[in-house]
């Protein structure tokens, strides 16, 4: 746990416990609310491949999971560690440029 903190520059332990609680959270809140989205937009199992349906699936997953861990972020209080974790990751998908651009990059 020590690493992680040093690498997040965590300061608590309770710190740390949020953050996976809010990972675990975040993960399962995504995927649970894609698969209503998807029969919302009238893509099921029967009217799609299904190879095509999961991929339709796990594509939607993606900005499902941006979102709700920004949300999830800001309740838990530790929004200021998720929004520098979204660039992180972001960027390193190469999709930087869906970023603000500005003095805090």
């Amino acid at each position: 746990m020590e690493k992680f903190k040093q690498r997040w520059g965590l300061k608590h332990n309770y710190q740390l416990v949020i953050i996976f609680i809010v990972f675990a959270i975040t993960g399962s809140t995504s995927a649970y609310i894609s698969k209503p989205i998807l029969a919302w937009l009238g893509i099921t199992k029967t009217d799609f491949p299904l190879w095509a349906y999961y991929l339709l699936y796990i594509i939607l997953i993606f900005p499902a999971y941006q979102v709700l861990l920004m949300f999830f972020g800001f309740i838990s209080g530790q929004f200021s560690f998720f929004w520098a974790f979204e660039k992180k990751m972001l960027r390193g998908m190469g999709l930087g440029f869906l970023l603000p651009k500005g003095p805090n990059k």
